[in-house]
């Protein structure tokens, strides 16, 4: 269910610099995101992730404490990158649905928020692949915290967006159902531009075509060799497993 037929933009983000009450989270950092590929983000707690990704969606600073600085762009484009239709769609750790709709109208809410005619089908279909369809018109407080954080992966990916930044998309889920939707999300993000936040290695080598490791203070971004294997990768592989050591000694180190 690809979101238009448009190449998907590169992204790029030069000179970012993050302050929070005076600390410098990281300083005069850079990165690529490949266009049409999903980047993986690891990193430990508090050192700048989820900032970084609002600061890549055009988000201002969540309050005075926190100063932020950088210039990210499309590929191709003049303007500064802007978190809009047709632009990028953000999945943050804490994405709240709207609690009087249903899970398929939340889904659908930026279509409606625009004036839209919503995408019924599209928003089953998407329901359909994160095995979700028998709660289409339930209301969130009818769902657990993983079907919740399911629909809220759904409304990302509704979004006709050709970047989609995510934040710990799959953390609330029990460990088969994570294991099934990344392989799922995989399929459904072919054709996007996207950046995978996450704390999970293993997550990082099913999904990314490119794995990146935010670490240090101020943190600074190192880029981690991915097996030859395409996503979604087999993670009883040897090549894999072999990446999977390496990467854990990178994140211990």
């Amino acid at each position: 269910m690809p979101p238009s037929a448009v190449s998907p933009p590169s992204v790029t983000l030069r000179n970012a610099s993050i302050r929070f009450a005076g600390a410098s989270l990281f300083e005069g950092l850079s990165l690529r995101l490949a266009a049409g590929r999903i980047t993986a983000l690891l990193g430990e707690s508090g050192c700048g992730k989820s900032s970084l990704l609002r600061l890549l969606a055009g988000l201002p600073p969540p309050d005075r404490k926190t100063v932020w600085e950088g210039e990210a762009r499309l590929e191709g484009e003049e303007n500064a990158v802007r978190s809009t239709a047709g632009g990028i769609a953000l999945m943050e750790q804490s994405n709240p649905l709207l609690p009087w709709l249903s899970a398929r109208a939340n889904i659908t809410i930026g279509a409606r928020l625009r004036g839209e005619t919503p995408d019924v089908g599209r928003a089953d279909a998407l329901l359909d692949a994160l095995g979700l369809k028998h709660k289409a018109d339930a209301l969130p407080g009818a769902l657990s915290g993983g079907m919740r954080q399911r629909v809220s992966l759904a409304r990302a990916l509704y979004e006709p967006a050709a970047v989609v930044l995510m934040d710990e998309p799959f953390a609330a889920l029990d460990a088969l159902t994570r294991w099934r939707l990344q392989r799922v999300a995989v399929g459904l993000l072919a054709g996007r531009t996207c950046l995978l936040v996450t704390h999970d290695p293993l997550e990082a080598l099913c999904m990314g075509d490119a794995i990146l490791l935010m670490k240090g203070a101020p943190a600074r971004l190192e880029s981690i060799a991915v097996p030859p294997l395409a996503p979604p990768r087999d993670l009883q592989n040897r090549e894999t497993q072999q990446c999977h050591a390496a990467l854990l000694a990178r994140l211990a180190s």
